[in-house]
This record gives structure tokens, sequence and C-alpha cells, in this order.
């Protein structure tokens, strides 16, 4: 969605994708602009409450009936079991996910780790076409004239046909670009709290061949999950990047963090994308 300052400013019904790595700002954005007539989707949200609910309840009840007494209650219908997933609690998304390695320390087997994988990029581009029921919902339902999607970090890895042309047919995409300063932040954060993510199939099989030859590990059971997560998490932001830049130059713009950290409302958002809508056409 190619516009000229003019044509933004003037669009009565406004619809942003902010894309980019987790924490580079897209949620912190969303929540301000919420304050404001901007109705506020979040891609993970849609994905835990809609899409994996179902597998993600299963997985819970599957580690419930390994303990007696949970198991007796579950069967007689004396318990039931429901995740909270909300816009600032999406743990139950990225447990269900998990990691790969050693089952005794909560690690996945590879092929359990692949079909969670493949569920989550099926429930992430399932979430993506969702997009113009919710804008509809948002004006007729909410009020809210503008849309902000705040999609997942991995949307850049889904390769679903059309998928992209379908996002830009309804929103501006504006891919957030880390700053090297906050590069370095974001990667020092992942090795002190490593968590879990979305891998290509083609970039997961690579890397875990080349950490299992250089650290002599025969056995994906034998892994440590948080270092493999650690060891591939800055190999996997580097491998984003180019990415997102190919999807900004080809369907949208670029911003970058620093500049973003300067919105404090919604009038500064406006005059940010007016400024990087002149710079790039």
């Amino acid at each position: 969605m190619r516009l000229s300052p003019e044509q933004f400013r003037n669009w009565d019904r406004k619809s942003v994708t902010l894309m980019g790595m987790s924490g580079v700002g897209k949620t912190r954005l969303s929540n301000l602009l919420r304050r404001s007539d901007w109705f506020h989707y979040s891609g993970d949200y849609r994905i835990g409450t809609r899409y994996l609910d179902e597998a993600i309840l299963d997985t819970i009840k599957e580690q419930a009936m390994s303990v007696p007494m949970l198991r007796d209650l579950l069967h007689s219908d004396s318990i039931f079991i429901r995740s909270n997933v909300t816009f600032h609690n999406l743990n139950p998304v990225s447990t269900f996910l998990g990691m790969l390695g050693d089952p005794e320390l909560g690690g996945l087997s590879l092929t359990e780790f692949k079909r969670r994988q493949n569920l989550h990029r099926q429930a992430e581009i399932a979430a993506m076409y969702d997009v113009p029921a919710f804008m509809r919902k948002a004006k007729l339902i909410y009020g809210y004239n503008h849309f902000i999607n705040d999609v997942g970090g991995s949307l850049c890895e889904l390769d679903e046909p059309g998928l992209l042309e379908f996002i830009d047919e309804h929103s501006l995409i504006l891919y957030i670009r880390a700053s090297e300063k906050d590069e370095q932040s974001l990667i020092a954060r992942s090795v002190s709290h490593p968590k879990p993510l979305y891998y290509r199939e083609a970039f997961l099989d690579q890397q875990l061949a080349e950490y299992m030859e250089i650290n002599d590990v025969d056995y994906v059971s034998l892994i440590k999950p948080n270092d493999f997560t650690r060891w591939v998490f800055p190999k996997l932001f580097r491998a984003r990047i180019p990415r997102y830049e190919s999807i900004a130059a080809k369907y949208g713009y670029t911003v970058n963090t620093h500049e973003l950290a300067q919105v404090n409302s919604e009038a500064d958002f406006l005059t940010l994308l007016e400024q990087v809508i002149e710079r790039e056409s």
C-alpha cells in the first residue's frame, strides 16, 4: 500500500501493520494508540485464543493426567482446565511452542517440536487472514475508526503464497528496524531470558545440525533446551533482517527503533509516518 503523505493524511480509516522482531516496540505503540481511536489487533492473542486454544489445553491436560490426583478429578469432571491468554500474558502460547531438547529439562523431541511449530505457523497465517473481519468489527461493534495490526516477529518466515499481498491490500506495512544498540540489547535479553520461538523448518534443520556438530551431541534428547535457544537466537535475528527488509522494500515502509522511541502520542505517530512516506516516496 503505497501512499503520498497527503493521501495518508486524508485516509479516513487508517490501517497499519507493525512488523519486526519481538521487543522493538510494536506492542508499546499499539497500546499507546489504543488510548486514541485505534483498534489493537494482536496476532499472537488471536493465535492463542482462537487457533491454538484447543492444542494448548490438550497439552496442559496431558501433563495433568500424569498426576494421579488431577487425573481422577479430570475423569470425574470435578475440575476443568483453561488457559488465560491476554494481551499482556501470552505465556500459554510460548509454553505450547516449547523448546527442543532433553525431556528431563522440559525439552521436546524433534518430531513433537516440529509438529507444534507447524501448528503455530498455520495459526499465524489464519490470524492474518482474519484482519479484514476484525477491521469491520472494530468499526461496526466497537466504534474505532483506525486499525493497528500488531503481528508476531515470525511473519517474515511464514513463506505463505499470497499472504503478504493480502496484508498489503488491507493495511500499510511498517517495518520497525532495530538500531545497532537495540539489536545488541535484544540479543543480550534473549541470552539471559531465552524463550520459545518459531523457526522456519529449513533454518531449524540447518542450525540444529551445526549446533550438534559443534557441541558433539549425537541425539536431540541430549541438548539442553535453554542452551540451544540462546545459541540460535542471534542467528535467527540476523536471518530475519533481510527478510523484513525485502518485505518493506516491496510493500511498505521502514522506521528505526530510535525514531519510534520518540513517539508518545497519536499525533507523534501520524507525523512520523508522514515523514517516512515522504522520504521513501
